[in-house]
């Protein structure tokens, strides 16, 4: 199973779509084991009325019960396969790149700040998938905590009814939000990944066993969201909050700072690392086993 796990490489067409394949059944995994905290993390970012993680746990079971920890989780089900296939296929790209400006290096094996780089530029056409799917889920995660404002059916009425706001431009409110925390955010996950990978690497052999590829791919989630949290905040203010209410990122980090404080760009912070570790180490496993069952049917 491990030997799917290596470093992504240049592949052929066929390799290229096992790749969508394996990032579509990582990105399922991650939000299956990980929506619930995602969930409980965007409350707090947006909401004020929980005293802290377990009180905005409570509220939420009392209020919608253990279905509501899963509001919202048909949008990034639905775009998690082009997501994740975005991702791995950008990643790919940026280390050929890295590879493309350095002719003369001596081995093909990249330094851990190139695979930083790469995992940096891997953020920025994934951007176009996550934007709108984070802006209808940040919608639906928060919708009972705005007053008087609209309760959506699902995925599909809220985003007819962003449409009608103002096109998509409404779809994609926060696309600078999103690649300030996730530009970082992914040259600290790709970054972790293969340090983590080479660290626990037996010499002479070809991959890990599951356990490993569990540990590295958790310690590459906590790696990802203990710097992007404080974009994180403001992406998900944006996004819920009514047109108009911020003139962009700089406008609502300020505001958010002058309101509140410092510290209000850090909520969030306990659940985020709480649904980083399990989220990605089931992500990484689910591509693992996908690609497993790949190599053996082609």
């Amino acid at each position: 199973m491990a030997e799917q796990e290596q470093p992504v490489k240049p592949a052929p067409q066929m390799d290229q779509i096992k790749s969508l394949l394996g990032g579509g059944a990582a990105g399922v995994a991650t939000v299956l084991a990980g929506h619930p905290f995602d969930t409980l993390k965007v409350r707090l970012q947006t909401g004020t009325q929980y005293k802290g993680l377990a009180d905005c746990f409570k509220q939420t079971i009392a209020k919608d019960g253990i279905l509501g920890l899963y509001r919202g989780m048909a949008s990034p089900l639905v775009g998690v396969t082009p997501m994740f296939a975005l991702s791995f296929w950008s990643y790919d790209l940026g280390c050929q790149l890295v590879r493309d400006m350095t002719p003369n290096r001596k081995s093909s094996e990249l330094t851990l700040t190139e695979y930083a780089i790469a995992g940096g530029f891997s953020a920025i056409p994934t951007t176009i998938v996550t934007t709108p799917m984070e802006r209808v889920k940040v919608v639906l995660q928060t919708q009972d905590q705005s007053v008087g404002g609209k309760k959506y059916k699902g995925m599909g009425d809220a985003a007819a009814a962003m449409w009608r706001e103002g096109g998509i431009r409404s779809l994609y409110r926060g696309t600078i939000a999103t690649l300030a925390r996730d530009t970082p955010g992914s040259a600290a996950y790709f970054w972790a990944y293969e340090a983590v990978y080479r660290a626990l690497k037996p010499k002479g052999e070809q991959g890990l066993p599951v356990t490993s590829v569990l540990f590295a791919g958790g310690m590459a989630g906590v790696a990802m969201w203990s710097i992007a949290i404080p974009p994180d905040v403001i992406k998900s203010r944006i996004q819920s909050a009514p047109a108009g209410t911020y003139k962009g990122f700089v406008d609502c980090g300020m505001q958010i700072v002058a309101k509140e404080g410092p510290s209000a760009l850090f909520k969030g912070l306990g659940p985020a690392l709480l649904r980083a570790f399990p989220a990605n180490a089931a992500g990484f496993l689910g591509r693992a086993a996908m690609m497993e069952v790949l190599h053996r049917l082609w």
